[in-house]
């Protein structure tokens, strides 16, 4: 079954005084797939900006503003609308096994998502645990049983970490959000030699979302593994990626998929608010 939805994330900043130079990067234009196509989209500032787009290493839409004028707020939004399906992984998708997974093609390929990385270090003990999981399991059965390992072993409570937090940091007080979930379920993964990104997009809250009703929706996270052809998964909520799942950014964790990050000159930040509203069309 498919969904069609339209997707609008703004956010907003305050400066205690103005700010005269403001570089930046959004990350918010979700991306047309296999799963999904993107029928339109736009991202839009206020005060207004140049603005120009292109396509980073990782394959995400990035949406490159500057603003010289001086400004004490300044907002970001940007608005899409996509017709998404579940994953659904292919009939025709080449089954390979943990030899593969080792070969040196799939190790070169996949170099630098088979790498740890600030948010998603190696360990030892995480190690030895994602071994024992997939004892026995084809490596795509061990992906399902990572996240599932992870889904609970892990308490979602927000607030207690945040968006500098690793994913060991997150499993020593075995409590996180979506970001945390998915940097935890990819040092399993990476630890037994399966490719695996870092997803960012966003999730409608109901299973039986009405049509035309607007939500407040979540900005998410979650994984995708390679055994053969890439495959999702969502550790937090211990599902596969449904229709009610809109994808981002991919990238070796979060840092490569932030969806607002830049510089500016002038004064400091007081105020951040985001809002994420999803609505259902068909």
């Amino acid at each position: 079954m498919s969904w069609r939805m339209r997707v609008v994330h703004s956010t907003g900043f305050a400066y205690n005084a103005p700010v005269t130079s403001s570089y930046n990067e959004a990350r918010l234009t979700p991306r047309s797939d296999n799963r999904q196509n993107v029928i339109s989209s736009r991202v839009e500032t206020v005060p207004a900006t140049r603005a120009y787009r292109y396509i980073d290493y990782w394959g995400t839409a990035v949406t490159a503003f500057d603003l010289h004028a001086p400004h004490e707020q300044l907002e970001v939004s940007g608005a899409s609308v996509v017709e998404t399906e579940p994953d659904i992984y292919p009939d025709d998708a080449e089954q390979v096994d943990w030899d593969d997974l080792a070969g040196e093609y799939v190790v070169d390929k996949f170099d630098e998502l088979l790498t740890y990385t600030a948010y998603v270090p190696r360990n030892r003990t995480l190690a030895a645990t994602s071994r024992r999981l997939a004892r026995g399991l084809t490596p795509r059965e061990a992906v399902r049983a990572v996240c599932a390992w992870v889904y609970s072993e892990m308490e979602y409570v927000p607030g207690t970490t945040g968006v500098h937090t690793s994913a060991i940091d997150a499993w020593a007080e075995k409590q996180g959000v979506c970001q945390d979930y998915a940097h935890l379920t990819l040092v399993l993964l990476r630890s037994l030699g399966i490719p695996a990104r870092y997803v960012s997009g966003y999730l409608h809250p109901k299973a039986d979302g009405e049509i035309g009703e607007t939500v407040v929706g979540e900005s998410h996270a979650w994984i995708e593994a390679w055994t053969g052809a890439w495959s999702g998964y969502d550790p937090t909520n211990d599902v596969p990626i449904t229709e009610r799942h809109v994808s981002v950014g991919l990238g070796r964790d979060y840092s490569d998929v932030t969806p607002l990050k830049g510089t500016y000159i002038g004064g400091k930040a007081t105020d951040l608010d985001v809002m994420v509203e999803i609505t259902r069309l068909s």
